[in-house]
């Protein structure tokens, strides 16, 4: 990695996109408005970037609409669409740490992060799914002799895709991935405090062959731009990932307008359960660490509820202490800096409110915005601290004496996305995974799985579909049935 002057020089020489992406090249908004474009750690406006409206939304999907049904990407042969994809892939590499200092000012997240985690992942998932594009079948169902039954995916049409702010470029890379590879035309919003690596990500996409409408960058407002977007006739599908109360709405956008499918991935109030038998705490100490303060806790898998036995308590929490001293915090840009800035201040003051009403603070607790240090509390299970989804860096300490209490305490929650299990015993982590009500759950270790895994959520944390591995295709395809009758004509005139 570079140095923090280093990155501080490439910083100032940016020149971001601020305007929207639509039609294969960069337009203000029609309403001619613009917001300011932040930078949270020091709060300096980076740029004044397109606040586009209804309007904008409109001309978006009418381009995005007719390349869908020209064909120029939806009938692309499979293998020329993954051609265009690895291009895209190598010019997002070549323009790595461009794209992850771009990240950090945008975001607050640490260049660390961005440079080690958040682009390379992004490059390897649209990769991923790029590959997949000519090594999915379609099938043949069981028919008589006298009929074929052919069972095919074909691309679910204008997609709207809304994107949150804590992984700006990798949820993107989520989303785009698949469908792209599905052969949709996209309209995408960013979220308007992280919009700048999204429209850079668009000019790429042109540049590696992307052709005119298939990828449309609308940003602004949630009002202005995201509920056009659900509500609008002519979009096929949205995928939205970001709180729970934002993407309820889009349940009731699609039921008052086309119908249209809805997939989420919403919040989480994720358990981390630790039973007496877990093996090498401070092995345990280090993935609860990681898994609570990584990103600063702004992670919808984050591990929010550490629900621990009351025999290793003491002993887990003084290695979590120990493992939290390597987490210095401040300049985003020092790449020795492992907990960067808050992305507003509306969401600082918001962690804030939360850190003020903790009773027992055991680990942390000072503030100084943008930045809030990694914070332990020990609260109860009906206390706002454990059952509220914070997305900050404050891990509250639940503690029960059984598995069984353990399980009931973590199943406990509106939510259901993640959640992770320490125990030495196989059939008590088996038992537990299977009784723990999460898309995703993790044994003796933190995660969320990989990109060959799905990702989703359970309850209000997910709806209709998931990310990641091949089950993210099934969100951008419809399926469709081709029945073909074989009886011989003249035979049938006969009997």
């Amino acid at each position: 990695m570079l140095t923090t002057q280093e990155y501080r020089a490439i910083a100032a020489d940016l020149s971001p996109a601020t305007t929207a992406f639509i039609d294969g090249g960069f337009r203000p908004a029609i309403s001619g408005k613009t917001f300011d474009s932040v930078n949270p750690a020091t709060g300096d406006v980076i740029a004044q970037v397109a606040a586009c409206g209804p309007e904008d939304v409109d001309v978006a999907v009418t381009h995005a609409r007719t390349a869908f049904d020209d064909g120029r990407w939806s009938r692309m042969h499979p293998s020329d669409r993954k051609d265009v994809l690895i291009r895209l892939c190598k010019l997002m590499t070549r323009n790595a740490r461009e794209l992850a200092v771009l990240e950090s000012i945008d975001s607050g997240k640490t260049i660390y992060d961005c440079e080690t985690v958040d682009i390379p992942e992004a490059i390897h998932c649209i990769k991923w799914h790029a590959e997949a594009i000519d090594k999915i079948y379609d099938s043949v169902a069981p028919a008589s002799e006298e009929h074929i039954a052919l069972v095919v995916r074909e691309p679910v049409g204008v997609v709207g895709l809304v994107l949150p702010w804590n992984f700006p470029l990798l949820m993107m890379a989520w989303k785009i991935g698949p469908a792209l590879a599905a052969g949709c035309s996209i309209v995408l919003k960013p979220a308007e405090e992280t919009t700048l690596t999204a429209l850079r990500m668009a000019e790429l996409a042109m540049e590696a062959g992307v052709p005119r409408g298939v990828l449309n960058v609308v940003p602004g407002l949630g009002g202005d731009v995201g509920e056009p977007i659900g509500r609008h006739m002519d979009i096929d599908m949205v995928s939205f990932t970001g709180s729970t109360e934002t993407g309820m709405k889009f349940l009731r956008y699609a039921a008052d307008s086309n119908a249209k499918e809805v997939v989420l991935e919403m919040g989480g109030k994720n358990p981390c359960v630790v039973m007496d038998d877990a093996e090498n705490l401070d092995r345990v100490a280090q993935h609860v660490v990681n898994g609570a303060f990584w990103n600063m806790g702004e992670n919808c898998s984050a591990i929010s509820r550490l629900i621990v036995h009351a025999d290793v308590r003491d002993d887990l929490l003084t290695r979590i202490e120990a493992h939290m001293r390597r987490l210095p915090v401040g300049n985003p840009l020092d790449p020795e800096t492992r907990q960067g800035a808050l992305v507003s201040g509306a969401h600082f003051d918001k962690v804030c409110g939360y850190v003020d009403k903790a009773g027992d603070i055991l680990v942390g607790g000072s503030v100084d915005k943008p930045f809030v240090s990694p914070t332990v509390v020990a609260t109860s299970s009906d206390n706002p601290l454990a059952r509220d989804e914070i997305f900050g860096p404050v891990l509250s300490v639940i503690t029960v004496q059984s598995f069984d209490e353990a399980i009931a305490v973590a199943n406990d929650t509106a939510y259901g996305l993640c959640a992770s299990l320490f125990t030495a015993n196989a059939k008590r982590a088996l038992r537990g995974a299977r009784m723990l009500r999460a898309g995703t759950v993790t044994v003796n270790s933190y995660g969320e799985g990989d990109i060959s895994t799905p990702f989703g959520g359970m309850k209000m944390s997910g709806f209709g579909g998931r990310d990641n591995g091949v089950h993210a295709h099934d969100q951008y395809t419809q399926l469709k049935t081709i029945w073909l009758d074989l009886t011989d004509d003249d035979e049938e005139a006969v009997e």
